[in-house]
């Protein structure tokens, strides 16, 4: 990353020290840390290598798998008003967007901390493990950061668009001047330090705990993730092989399991759902936040909600390529709560947990467990590649281990005719009339009409349920261009308002959440508005 004297970005130093600390940080050495002078040390700042904050409260209400429920439902949070409108968030919660910019940093310091400790030890082999994760956990970092705070990956325009700093050192100066490389040279750098994290990464370096680091799965996994919105479709295959292997049916998620053991509701299926024990979890991480309860049985942040219109027009209950499913023909079940100024239809993603600092005064903080990186998204990585590749009956192998192993009762028949008779019977979807099908913008990612698109629609409807309040739908929102149209529900299922005048378009602007405003005001060039 090279510096300028024009630009510059507010980073938390490496051993936790914010700005707001600085002046009695400089009453000591710049270096006044901890030593990394042995394997030991090392690997305990790998741990702070990952991101405590999670992108996805910012990235879910963003996407369109949220409706307003109106004035008359008063459990908002002024930070989901602002994500859902696509606004500045200036409210500092934890998980605003300028949370998540300083947590992604912080730990993109501490995995460049390893590193220079690492090489400072002469590189000896026996720190291999160690270099091959804080490398992955440096490109994971960046990926969270370019995808949520800069534009979409775009073939055209990768290489003008504005990305993020990436930090390939650590941070010792007290106003570090940066650039914002572009988009394109910021994926070049996640894929350089991927390649070169892959045949150092030694799973067994782990001990017991590998689901929390990025193991050679995950890492492949996110290599995956990363050739696929390049759109380089070969790549993204063959990760996805290296991340689940050809036939990954004995490492996918066992939904009957959890479903026959998570009775008590979301919250328990979600905790069952998120064990290390379970082998399609490819990686877990942690993160204080408020998603657990907003995605949960709970009247917290419900104005906007994954209710009953969109569950029933466009996702788990509408007209699949599968065919209709009700809420107990998933497994686990969809979960339904209803009631006044409560409509929420949830599957277990995210975990909700309450850790007590004072039992008796019932204090404490929220926290949750996730799985950013799982068998099942990984092969539709797979899938979706095929489809454009037009190897369609090699993405519907995926596509239907999926379906059967998600649906109580599998359709009989699920084929690349049986998709296109779906999809050709069905309009586009428009906010009065909502369907499954979104158009989607071929100056984003070329496709044709007829099969391809088709089976590109029967695909990110699969993906969309699979990820539901994961935040990954909203970027397939950015990925595709696909419009969104804000609407406020009254009535149950009724379309009160449609705002047209703030529909968000293929690339626009706001598509790139806005940088924190400490950061802009520290003088780092803001997103377009």
């Amino acid at each position: 990353m090279k510096r300028k004297n024009k630009l510059y970005i507010v980073i938390a130093l490496i051993g936790g020290l914010g700005f707001s600390s600085c002046n009695k940080f400089l009453d000591e050495m710049p270096d006044n840390r901890a030593k990394l002078d042995t394997e030991a040390k090392i690997d305990k700042i790998l741990v702070s290598a990952y991101p405590e904050t999670a992108y996805l409260v910012s990235a879910e209400f963003s996407s369109d798998n949220v409706d307003d429920y109106g004035a008359s439902n008063p459990y908002n949070e002024r930070d989901l008003e602002q994500l859902f409108r696509w606004n500045e968030v200036t409210e500092d919660t934890d998980d605003s967007p300028k949370q998540l910019w300083e947590s992604c940093y912080k730990a993109i310091g501490s995995a460049n901390a390893a590193l220079e400790a690492i090489e400072e030890l002469g590189n000896p082999a026996s720190l291999n493990p160690q270099r091959g994760e804080a490398l992955a956990a440096r490109a994971y970092g960046h990926f969270i950061l370019v995808n949520v705070f800069a534009q979409h990956y775009h073939k055209t325009h990768a290489a003008s668009d504005m990305g993020i700093p990436y930090m390939t050192e650590p941070e010792e100066e007290l106003d570090p001047k940066y650039e914002r490389p572009t988009v394109q040279e910021v994926y070049d750098l996640m894929l350089r330090d991927l390649e070169e994290a892959l045949p150092l990464i030694d799973d067994a370096s782990y001990g017991a705990t590998p689901k929390y680091h990025m193991n050679t799965r995950a890492t492949n996994a996110l290599a995956a993730r990363i050739a696929l919105y390049m759109q380089d479709w070969e790549k993204a295959i063959s990760y996805a092989n290296a991340a689940i292997g050809t036939n990954p049916s004995s490492i996918m998620r066992d939904n009957d399991l959890i479903a026959s053991i998570a009775v008590g509701g979301v919250t328990d299926a979600a905790i069952y759902y998120n064990r290390s024990s379970i082998k399609a979890n490819l990686m877990l991480a942690t993160a204080g936040t408020n998603h657990g309860a907003y995605f949960g049985n709970y009247y917290t942040g419900s104005k906007y909600a994954h209710g009953a219109l969109i569950s029933n027009t466009e996702t788990a209950l509408s007209a699949a390529p599968y065919g209709r499913v009700n809420s107990v023909g998933y497994k686990p079940m969809l979960f339904v709560y209803a009631g006044t100024n409560l409509d929420k239809h949830l599957f277990p993603r995210v975990s909700y947990q309450f850790e007590y600092t004072d039992p008796v005064a019932g204090i404490g903080y929220r926290r949750a467990a996730y799985a950013p990186f799982t068998t099942e998204e990984t092969m539709l990585v797979r899938a979706e590649a095929l489809i454009h590749l037009k190897r369609y009956e090699e993405a519907l192998v995926d596509m239907k281990r999926w379906v059967d192993n998600t649906l109580v009762n599998p359709p009989a028949t699920f084929t690349v005719a049986s998709i296109n008779t779906w999809a050709n019977r069905l309009s586009y979807f428009t906010p009065q009339e909502p369907t499954p099908k979104k158009r989607l913008d071929p100056d984003m990612i070329k496709f044709e009409q007829g099969t391809q698109e088709n089976m590109l629609h029967a695909l990110l409807f699969i993906r969309r349920i699979e990820t539901l309040h994961m935040g990954l739908r909203w970027f397939d929102v950015k990925r595709y261009g696909i419009e969104i149209e804000r609407r406020i529900i009254s009535s149950g299922t009724m379309i009160g308002t449609v705002e047209s005048a703030t529909k968000l378009t293929a690339r626009d602007n706001r598509k790139a959440l806005q940088l924190p405003p400490d950061v802009i005001s520290a003088g780092l060039t803001p997103n377009p508005r």
